[in-house]
């Protein structure tokens, strides 16, 4: 079995594949890649794939054929990596990942999944575990909340229960990353959950990353974001850029920041369904506030400038606008660490970062402490 680099993969994995029901530990028979009996529902002769994700892509690795209700890949591998085993038939497809490392995996695949056996899928799988019980919880609320008939109350309760859970959960996240940061299950986790994590979390983090990880391409990313972040956080002084206004004229930065008391940099984009809901907010607090001396810029996360163009009408922002339209790769916000939106940063007129990311009615309430 070889990876797609020609290494040999250093790891036995032993799965046992169903289509229903979870495979019980005590059915395994051995550490040789044999079960006690075919399970039902599984189709011999089907192909399992080990994949490797590539961006948004599954890239094959290597195959094995189930046989008798179970199949096993042999080999070795250096160092434990991510991957992903698929398996479809009859139009329905099970898809885990796990660490591919030295030692007897267990990966058992179906309505549940379990993967078991060596030090990372173990730890893994429990943060998996509780991370699955939660989200089950906010996805029965978040069904609850589009039921008819709900009073103003129970949704308010509704939504009190899953910023509850939201909050556990991230709690429950940063702990197993913080605890593992120096193996390849927090690495892992890391970047794609580094959005939910306020500066100093990502500062105690990084500063615990082992160097052997600091080059893992991820890892270099988001620690060159967290120097952004220090840089623009509350307290230090606005970095400065100009683009392109919806007109064709150019629109510099601090500018804008220089005729008002307070300027919101508001990063968002005409197919952020989040920052149009939040856009009623961000024009109701202009209203109010901009003949006490708040501004506001908005700068577009858009990659077609028709769309963006008309978004700005439809929604009712009347202040001003710069976009390079170039979609994520938005030079102004790289410049502010910018990796999910809506994202705001409130500025004060001497160029000092007041907030980052006021949200709802959090910003007419930072406006009115600070335009008496």
């Amino acid at each position: 079995m070889r990876e797609k680099n020609g290494k040999r993969i250093l790891a036995t994995v032993l799965a046992i594949m169903m289509l229903v029901t979870l495979v019980p530990v005590s059915a395994m028979a051995d550490n040789e890649g044999t079960a006690e009996k075919p399970w039902k529902g599984v189709a011999d002769g089907e192909t399992v794939y080990l994949q490797e994700a590539k961006g948004r892509e599954l890239i094959k690795l290597d195959s094995a054929v189930v046989t008798n209700g179970s199949f096993v890949f042999n080999g070795r591998q250096d160092a434990a990596v991510n991957r992903y085993l698929t398996y479809q038939a009859e139009g329905k497809r099970m898809m885990t990942d796990f660490f591919l490392e030295n030692g007897n995996i267990l990966v058992a695949m179906g309505e549940t999944t379990t993967v078991t056996g060596t030090p990372n899928n173990d730890i893994y799988q429990a943060y998996k575990q509780e991370a699955g019980a939660l989200n089950k919880e906010m996805r029965a609320l978040y069904e609850k909340s589009k039921e008819e008939g709900l009073t103003e109350e129970q949704n308010a309760e509704i939504e009190k229960q899953f910023e509850e859970l939201d909050g556990k959960l991230n709690t429950l996240t940063f702990n197993t990353i913080d605890a593992n940061i120096t193996n390849p299950v927090g690495i892992h986790l890391w970047p794609g959950n580094s959005y939910s994590m306020e500066l100093p979390q990502l500062q105690a983090l990084a500063a615990k990353v082992p160097a052997e990880y600091q080059s893992n391409e991820r890892i270099a990313s988001l620690l060159k974001r967290i120097e952004v972040l220090a840089k623009t956080s509350v307290g230090q002084k606005f970095t400065d850029f100009e683009m392109p206004t919806p007109d064709g004229k150019t629109l510099k930065l601090s500018d804008v920041i220089a005729k008002n008391k307070y300027t919101l940099i508001d990063f968002w984009a005409s197919w952020c369904g989040p920052c149009r809901r939040e856009m009623p907010n961000v024009v109701a607090a202009y209203k109010a506030y901009n003949k006490k001396g708040f501004g506001i810029v908005g700068v577009s996360l858009d990659s077609d400038a028709e769309a963006w163009k008309k978004a700005i009408k439809d929604l009712g922002m009347t202040w001003e606008h710069m976009s390079d339209v170039k979609g994520w790769q938005c030079e102004g916000a790289a410049l502010y660490g910018v990796n999910s939106i809506p994202a705001t940063v409130l500025v004060a007129q001497d160029g000092t970062i007041i907030e980052r990311n006021l949200r709802g009615e959090a910003i007419a309430e930072k406006l009115k402490e600070l335009l008496k």
